[in-house]
């Protein structure tokens, strides 16, 4: 393969438009999946250029991944995405700015809320959202939106492990979705949507009124649950009092603990239920792997329950979820900003300029996981297998990954375990995956049955 010269550009899609620039062919709805199909047609790395030199650049293989998570040369990039959730989230860990002390500050506040004893903590939560999950589901049911449900369940567990706060996911259920994670759901949207160049600018005045609604009425929320925590003055082993008591450092401002904690819901409740909806489909449409989580999770359970220290028993299932991450990751990928001149994949990168990673192609480069990259295929997982850290990233990278990456897969294992060993999986319909800042199975239904 020839290397490009510095005199050469990075590839763009073909039919650019005078001063608008590339602008044909983009998918306001579906835009990271457009990219990956992009990347058949130009290779793992192209651009998109808009009026005013706006450029949105893109890399999709695993060499060029081991290039931008590299430190001493790249960073973070803010990018324009995590601007329009800053009205919900504010100078939360996800949102603040690189190195700002209101990033340090948080970081330092909820890192001992993710430690194996704090998940200790958190795992009778898990347990007992499980419970709730299986009393809706009663004999069984045909589930419609298995994304939506799995997403109520991860919003339970995040309320009640982060906050003792009982979010009430399936009480209402029948009658509608719980309006905090409508909400969420909205605001996801409306971040991706308004935030592409150019396209953005379609989103309309309806959808920002929305969008400002569901910001003041979910901080609404948090700051009752808040002020509810602190007038009771009782102590409880969650990740809000770790918040408003650190063990070091002084407490946590008002307005910032509010951020954090919505910042908390945003990260631990969609991105989750995604999760546990790709491998609810996976399994449904696998009877026989079905049958191994099943008879894995029967083994370690004692009194219909799931010890906390047998969840990091549950290997088909850890390979099973980590398989649906490696195909469909609910985070499709991450944004990377040059520390200084440098270069990518061979072409000249000037310093400033930002890539986004796209995990969904990185994680089907068949460089890394051959021919049969495509494919959902759990056991490649088993026997202790583990990628380099630059085929597969499913959390992030650098100080700004994932922090609760060990809760959302504890909480994963526990609560995909628990299900299909009480219930056979059964599919209705193909697999479409909508966008919301994250992938998502769009109405995924699916059959519920309980097993006597």
């Amino acid at each position: 393969m020839t290397k490009p010269t510095a005199a050469q550009s990075i590839p763009h899609p073909p039919k650019r438009v005078p001063i608008l620039g590339d602008v044909l062919g983009m998918d306001r709805k579906r835009p990271n999946q457009k990219t990956l199909w992009q990347f058949s047609q130009l290779g793992p790395l192209y651009r998109r250029t808009f009026v005013g030199g706006i450029h949105l650049t893109f890399a999709g293989s695993s060499d060029l991944m081991r290039e931008v998570i590299d430190e001493k040369s790249w960073q973070r990039h803010f990018a324009r995405p995590y601007e329009k959730l800053r009205a919900i989230a504010g100078n939360g860990l996800f949102t603040a700015s690189n190195d700002s002390m209101e990033w340090k500050r948080g970081h330092e506040a909820l890192i001992q809320g993710f430690v194996p004893a704090a998940l200790a903590d958190y795992h009778d939560a898990f347990v007992h959202v499980a419970e709730q999950t299986a009393q809706w589901l009663g004999q069984g049911r045909t589930v419609t939106d298995t994304a939506a449900m799995m997403g109520d369940a991860a919003l339970e567990a995040i309320g009640l492990a982060g906050f003792g706060y009982p979010v009430g996911a399936f009480t209402d259920r029948d009658t509608g979705r719980n309006p905090f994670a409508d909400a969420l759901t909205r605001v996801f949207a409306y971040a991706q949507e308004s935030a592409i160049p150019v396209v953005g600018k379609l989103t309309g005045g309806k959808r920002a009124r929305q969008n400002d609604t569901d910001v003041a009425f979910m901080k609404g929320v948090v700051s009752e649950v808040i002020e509810a925590r602190r007038q009771s003055g009782q102590r409880y082993p969650d990740l809000l009092d770790r918040m408003m008591y650190p063990v070091e450092g002084p407490a946590l401002p008002d307005d910032n603990l509010v951020e954090q904690v919505l910042t908390l819901f945003v990260a631990g409740h969609e991105t989750t239920g995604n999760l546990l909806a790709f491998v609810a489909h996976f399994l449904a449409n696998d009877p026989e792997l079905a049958a191994r989580v099943r008879a894995e999770a029967s083994a370690l359970t004692t009194d219909g329950r799931i010890a906390y220290e047998d969840v990091a028993k549950l290997e088909v299932t850890d390979a099973v979820i980590a398989e649906a991450l490696r195909l469909w990751p609910v985070a499709p990928g991450f944004f990377r900003e040059a520390r200084q001149d440098t270069t990518l994949g061979g072409y000249p990168i000037a310093a400033g300029d930002w890539v986004f990673v796209l995990l969904l192609a990185v994680h089907r480069d068949p460089a890394v996981w051959g021919t049969d990259a495509d494919e959902f295929r759990p056991d490649r997982w088993m026997g202790g297998f583990r990628p380099k850290p630059w085929a597969y990233r499913p959390f992030g990278t650098g100080p700004r990954a994932c922090i609760g990456q060990a809760f959302a897969l504890h909480e994963a294992k526990l609560l995909i375990a628990s299900l299909v060993r009480d219930y056979e999986l059964t599919p209705h319909g193909e697999l479409d995956v909508e966008e919301n800042l994250t992938l998502r199975p769009a109405n995924l239904e699916i059959g519920f049955r309980r097993i006597e």
